[in-house]
């Protein structure tokens, strides 16, 4: 019995050092959410982005973001690991820590609501709540496997970050509008986004905004535009509806779908556009069709 004692008394005493002084936080908040691991992903970037006193300190793993917040003389740090629970729904575990006052948390919260565990709370509610606004103002829909539609473009070479890619198509859009009406080159379908390059560490794109038109002998010729045969390609379908600067969630949408389902994928989304952002209007009927090229 003595030694049975002695046993659970050293492991009482290596969890009580384990829980004070080896485990890296404080204090965990847990949510799911009806979504995707890289909605969340971008949804936590944009949200942050907003708030004095924030920064991303670390966005190396896709499923795993660290950001450090400003309260007053305490600097939290905050842990988001993301896991997909089934191909729209995700599960969220924040992990928070107070640098300067790590072990007074540790000693307080077993035997009260400390002021960590409030502000924790507090903090990743308003995320959560932004997070569903979001959601309510956007939707897709996964359609399964299609084909993109061959054809001649006109189109502007770009790079920049997804956030950016709907600022570069609203100003593109009057260069080729222009250009094409001025050469009497008759349109052969919508506009449509064709990424060529997709760096999902850095949230950056090289892309070509590409006019579908009718080939012919004489178009015009502009410093900034370029033509070429655009290729039918077999691809995961999605339609998106809401604003087209957050059109890259059906891009996540299709990569989660492919990967439950065994489906290798190029990450070179194509987005076929068939209303004008510079017309305004309720945004969830905008509509995007959304093309995850399928691997040959």
């Amino acid at each position: 019995m003595k030694k049975i004692g002695r046993i659970l008394f050293l492991l009482f005493m290596v969890a009580v050092l384990w829980y004070l002084f080896i485990k890296p936080y404080d204090y965990v908040v847990r949510f799911p959410a009806k979504t995707t691991v890289g909605t969340i992903n971008q949804s936590i970037k944009s949200w942050y982005a907003g708030i004095e006193g924030t920064q991303l300190i670390d966005q190396s793993k896709f499923d795993e973001l660290t950001q450090q917040f400003n309260f007053g003389d305490s600097i939290h740090t905050y842990t988001w690991k993301i896991e997909a629970t089934t191909d729209s729904t995700s599960r969220v575990k924040v992990y928070i820590k107070d640098e300067a006052h790590s072990l007074a948390n540790k000693l307080t919260i077993p035997f009260s609501t400390t002021a960590i565990e409030k502000r924790s709370e507090a903090t990743v509610k308003e995320f959560y709540d932004v997070l569903n606004l979001h959601l309510k103002r956007t939707r897709v829909t996964v359609n399964g496997q299609d084909s993109t539609r061959a054809t001649y473009v006109a189109y502007v070479p770009l790079k920049g970050q997804q956030a950016e890619k709907a600022k570069g198509m609203m100003y593109n859009y009057s260069l080729l509008t222009q250009i094409m009406l001025q050469g009497d080159v008759t349109l052969n379908g919508t506009p449509f986004v064709e990424v060529t390059n997709w760096n999902t560490k850095t949230d950056s794109i090289s892309y070509n905004f590409c006019f579908p038109i009718i080939k012919s002998d004489s178009l015009p010729e502009h410093p900034e535009i370029r033509y070429k045969q655009y290729h039918s390609q077999k691809a995961l379908k999605a339609t998106y509806n809401g604003n087209y600067i957050t059109s890259d969630r059906a891009w996540y949408a299709l990569e989660t779908y492919a990967k439950s389902h065994n489906i290798p994928i190029d990450l070179t989304p194509v987005e076929v556009f068939y209303n004008n952002p510079n017309m305004g209007g309720d945004e969830l009927q905008w509509k995007a069709e959304v093309f995850m090229p399928i691997k040959e």
